[in-house]
């Protein structure tokens, strides 16, 4: 299956000749069907339809047996409990299938029957989706859209559950795989950053803070900020979540250390020295690199946090390698 197209954040709404949706919280999914099999797949190709059989069979009710279409899967407007969603085990993804059953919100339409919709204006491309949906269970429905930036603002401006901002794309916008080619607005300014280490209180042996990287054009892990200001309850589900993925300091990215090129808020603690792999002299934790939580942040100096972010909540449908200084530039 081939990959989403992508948004790139901006700051302010984009003015013009534009559509706009509203950006769901939820889990991006391409979803295809070829006769009674119906596959879903994350932003980084990952199966989900294990985890949402009540969707598989959705889709399997629409008169069109051969399509591919882009969309979000929602629980309710709950993040949690769609991140809850994804346990392995058959009878609890049976039991929450009924509990919490997930909607399939509808955006954009790849391929309807034998018909490539990838090179056609995506004004075109949501006329041929409507159409495939017509008669399609609650669960899966097309999403809203407007011509008018006042409707657009006032998305934005009432955050309604569920939305987390908007999206624009240009009435003769194609369809490009893998490329930032739409706009989004979000709400606040966030990041999907990856987990590289945290610190623990002199005290007790609990984070007191998360240290966070983002990937440069090199493929580096670069460090950018911390993440701190939880809870004691927080603080304990954290460490359950980091202590299984703790690894030595030899062969992590940050071995050598870490900003060492210095910061513009100056030396930070464990930051721009060097040390030895053999000598645990630093004052950080290393975990493997394979956590990506989303966090909020306000102001970003050359590329990093300048006061420290608030943790949002883990992405588990987050690639760690997909997490790019990029997602900052325009912060």
């Amino acid at each position: 299956m081939t990959k989403p197209m992508l948004a790139k954040l901006v700051r302010e709404l984009p003015v013009g000749d534009y559509l706009y949706e509203p950006k769901w919280d939820g889990f991006r999914c391409l979803a295809a069907r070829d006769g009674d099999a119906v596959e879903l797949r994350s932003r980084n190709g990952r199966p989900l339809d294990r985890y949402f059989p009540e969707l598989v069979d959705a889709l399997r009710t629409l008169e069109e047996r051969r399509f591919v279409v882009d969309g979000e899967i929602v629980t309710g407007f709950d993040f949690t409990a769609l991140l809850a969603r994804l346990h392995p085990a058959a009878s609890r993804v049976d039991r929450l299938s009924r509990e919490s059953p997930a909607d399939l919100i509808v955006f954009d339409a790849l391929t309807v029957g034998d018909d490539d919709l990838t090179a056609l204006p995506f004004a075109e491309r949501r006329r041929r989706l409507e159409e495939l949906l017509v008669g399609a269970p609650v669960s899966v429905r097309v999403t809203q859209i407007t011509d008018d930036e006042a409707v657009a603002r006032r998305w934005l401006d009432e955050r309604s559950p569920g939305i987390d901002g908007v999206v624009a794309k240009r009435r003769d916008l194609r369809y490009q795989p893998g490329k930032r080619s739409m706009l989004k607005v979000k709400h606040e300014r966030a990041a999907d950053c990856v987990v590289g280490g945290f610190r623990v209180f002199a005290d007790r042996p609990l984070p007191s803070s998360l240290l966070l990287g983002l990937y440069d054009d090199a493929g580096t892990l670069q460090h950018v900020g911390l993440a701190s200001g939880f809870s004691e309850a927080r603080r304990h589900e954290l460490l359950d979540v980091l202590r299984p993925h703790v690894t030595r300091l030899a062969g992590h990215p940050w071995e050598r250390g870490f900003l060492l090129a210095g910061s513009p808020m100056g030396r930070l603690p464990g930051a721009a020295a060097r040390w030895s792999p053999d000598e645990m002299t630093h004052d950080w934790v290393p975990v493997a690199p394979v956590l990506v939580c989303e966090v909020a942040y306000d102001h970003v100096d050359a590329l990093r946090f300048r006061h420290p972010a608030r943790f949002r909540r883990w992405r588990p449908d987050r690639a760690p390698e997909s997490c790019r200084l990029e997602q900052l530039e325009l912060a």
